[in-house]
């Protein structure tokens, strides 16, 4: 009985590192990609009158958003996982995030883009941001760098700043495949 009880209170305080490194085999594996919501930007949506091509009228990542995506890319590294391409939405926010984490060539990519404050795009945006992850070949790897409410059109699943799903396109949809929090600053 104590073992199983010391078995269980250690999966209870591991659960998290667990969980990530689950997380992070899974994303090793061939046609798995990572949905990545930007790293942090204080803030909630973007400022009246934002402009998508002006990031100094947008919600920006700040240094500890730039040392999570550091971080998060030196973690593929360190776990061996070669990116081919980083997609991203046009926002600073998500671009400055998939630029720091020099995991490879960054991509546009405007399915990507937030509908926060316009959700009359989310079904064509979603719908082409599963037909990417399905036409991709199973050996590319690719990391998608969005938005919270992209993911959770995506998956039915919130994400953290700097948080990214592991996912799995099938023919029915994605498979949820793990989470990987954003590194600890």
């Amino acid at each position: 009985m104590h073992r199983l009880s010391a078995m269980l209170l250690m999966a209870v305080l591991a659960g998290p590192a667990m969980a990530d490194e689950a997380a992070w085999d899974a994303l090793a594996e061939p046609g798995t990609a990572a949905l990545m919501r930007h790293a942090t930007a204080p803030g909630i949506g973007d400022p009246p009158g934002f402009r998508l091509g002006d990031c100094a009228t947008q919600r920006n990542i700040d240094a500890s958003g730039r040392a999570e995506a550091e971080a998060f890319g030196n973690a593929l590294r360190e776990h061996g996982i070669r990116v081919d391409r980083v997609l991203t939405s046009r926002w600073c926010r998500a671009r400055d995030t998939a630029r720091a984490l020099d995991a490879a060539p960054v991509e546009d990519v405007p399915a990507l883009d937030s509908f926060f404050a316009d959700r009359s795009s989310e079904p064509e945006q979603t719908a082409a941001v599963r037909a990417l992850l399905a036409e991709a070949a199973p050996a590319e790897k690719l990391i998608l760098v969005t938005h919270q409410v992209n993911i959770t059109a995506l998956t039915g699943r919130g994400a953290a700043s700097g948080e990214a799903i592991v996912v799995e396109p099938t023919p029915g949809g994605l498979i949820v495949r793990g989470r990987i929090r954003p590194p600890r600053i």
